[in-house]
C-alpha cells in the first residue's frame, strides 16, 4: 500500500465534487474522482439546456481541486471485501476509503408507454435528446409536461416562454412543496406564459402514446412531445454490489453517512439513505452531504469519531421562465412558510442559488474545508419519534 491514504469518490456531481475537494485538506490523502463524463453537469440548469438558454456544463478545471485525479469511466461493481472497483473499461481501482456519490436520475416509469414515448430530463444526455426532439417539431406543436415538481414546473415555463403550446399535467397539486400562496402565484405565472395547468386526481396519466397522453378522468391530450419529469430513481450500483440499500436503492448508512455494511464506505447526496430516513433530493443537500461525507472520511483517517450529519433546509426555489421565480422560505421541519419572494426578485434569488451551487464547489477547491451550511433541522425529532414508535407495543399506539 502506498504511503498516502487512497480515497476514491464515485460520481462527479454536486456531492462528489464537494467531497473530493474537501478531502484535499490533508496532504497525505490521495483523491481520485471517477465519473462517466469529462465535464461537470449543473443539473439545476438542465431545463435551461432544453430551452436553449444555458448549456448546463462546466469544465472540471473550474470546479475540481487541482490535486484531484479525474478518471473518466463508469464503476460497474464495488468489491467491498477487496476494497476495489471494477470499471466499464475493464480496469480496476483500489481504495482505502470510498465515497459513494452516484446521484440520482429518472425513475423507470410504470405508466404504459411512458418509457417508450416520454422524454425525461434528469441527466445531460436526456436533456440533450429532448432538446433535439423539440427542434424537430414546429413551435405550434402541442407539448405535454408530466410532473408538477420543480423540474416539471421549470421545464414547462421555459418552453411556454418560447411560445410553445405547453400543458403541465400535475397528477395532484402543482408544486406540492410550495405554500398555497406561492402555488397560486406559480399557477398565475404559468397561465400568463400561455401554459395550461391540469391538476387534481383526474389529471393522473394512465397511458402515453406516440402522439397523445391519456388521463385518469378519460381525457386524451394531443402531444407531439411528452416530457416525463414524474419521479427520480438512483443507480443500482450499491444493490448490484451486495451492499444494503433502502427500498429505492440508496445506500443505507448510519447518521455519519457511513455504510451499515462497511466503515470504509461513506455515502453522499441523493444516493445516501442515512438511518433509512434520506434527505430531500436537491443540489443544496448534495453539496452539504458531500462535505459531511468528506469530514467523516477525514475523521476516520485521523482516528476520530465522526459526527452525525446536521442539516436544515432554509428555503427552496423554482424558476418560472427567465424573468420570474419563486423563492420559498421554510420552517425548521422543511415545510413551506407563508413567506416567499416572487416576481423578478424571486428570479434573481433563483439565479443566485444556481450560481452559488457551483461557486461553493470552486470555493472549496481553492480552500478545502471552507464550505459551511445551516444546521439545526428537525432530524433529531424525526429519529426520536421513529424510535419511540418502534418501541411502542402493538395495539398500544394512540
Amino acid at each position: 500500500m502506498s504511503q498516502n491514504t487512497e480515497v476514491v469518490v464515485v460520481g462527479g456531481g454536486y456531492a462528489g465534487v464537494m467531497a473530493a475537494n474537501r478531502l484535499m485538506r490533508r496532504d497525505d490523502v490521495a483523491v481520485t474522482l471517477i465519473n462517466p463524463r469529462p465535464a461537470f453537469v449543473a443539473r439545476l440548469r438542465l431545463h435551461q439546456l432544453v430551452g436553449g438558454s444555458h448549456d448546463a456544463v462546466f469544465d472540471y478545471r473550474e470546479t475540481l481541486a487541482g490535486g484531484v485525479r479525474l478518471l473518466v469511466d463508469t464503476v460497474t461493481r464495488i468489491d467491498a471485501a477487496g476494497r476495489g472497483l471494477e470499471l466499464a473499461s475493464g480496469g480496476t481501482v483500489g481504495y482505502d476509503y470510498l465515497v459513494y456519490a452516484v446521484g440520482s436520475g429518472s425513475a423507470a416509469p410504470r405508466v404504459p408507454g411512458a418509457a417508450e414515448f416520454g422524454y425525461p430530463v434528469a441527466t445531460l444526455e436526456e436533456a440533450e435528446r429532448l432538446r433535439s426532439r423539440l427542434d424537430d417539431v414546429p413551435t405550434t406543436a402541442p407539448v405535454t409536461v408530466v410532473g408538477a415538481g420543480p423540474t416539471g414546473i421549470e421545464t414547462a415555463a421555459e418552453l411556454a416562454e418560447q411560445g410553445r403550446r405547453v400543458t403541465l399535467v400535475c397528477g395532484g397539486l402543482l408544486g406540492p412543496y410550495l405554500h398555497p400562496r406561492a402555488r397560486e402565484t406559480a399557477a398565475k405565472q404559468l397561465a400568463g406564459l400561455g401554459a395550461t395547468v391540469l391538476d387534481g386526481s383526474g389529471a393522473k396519466v394512465t397511458a402515453v402514446t406516440r402522439d397523445a397522453v391519456r388521463l385518469a378522468d378519460g381525457r386524451e391530450l394531443p402531444s407531439a412531445v411528452t416530457v416525463w419529469t414524474a419521479g427520480f430513481g438512483v443507480p443500482d450500483l450499491a444493490a448490484r454490489s451486495g451492499l444494503t440499500t433502502d427500498a429505492v436503492g440508496r445506500l443505507l448508512t448510519d447518521e455519519t453517512l457511513t455504510s451499515v455494511d462497511d466503515p470504509r464506505i461513506v455515502a453522499a447526496g441523493d444516493s445516501a439513505a442515512p438511518s433509512d430516513l434520506p434527505f430531500r433530493m436537491s443540489a443544496y443537500a448534495a453539496g452539504c452531504l458531500g462535505a459531511h461525507a468528506a469530514d467523516t472520511v477525514l475523521d476516520r483517517v485521523a482516528g476520530r469519531q465522526p459526527a452525525p450529519v446536521n442539516l436544515s433546509f432554509p428555503a427552496m426555489c423554482v424558476s418560472l421562465g427567465r424573468r420570474v421565480g419563486i423563492f420559498q422560505f421554510a420552517h425548521r421541519d422543511d415545510t413551506a412558510m407563508r413567506l416567499y419572494v416572487g416576481g423578478r426578485a424571486g428570479a434573481k434569488l433563483k439565479e443566485l442559488s444556481c450560481a452559488s451551487s457551483v461557486k461553493h464547489l470552486t470555493d472549496e477547491a481553492r480552500k478545502p474545508g471552507s464550505h459551511t451550511w445551516p444546521k439545526g433541522g428537525h432530524r433529531r425529532e424525526l429519529l426520536r419519534a421513529r424510535r419511540d414508535q418502534a418501541a411502542t407495543p402493538a395495539g398500544q399506539a394512540g
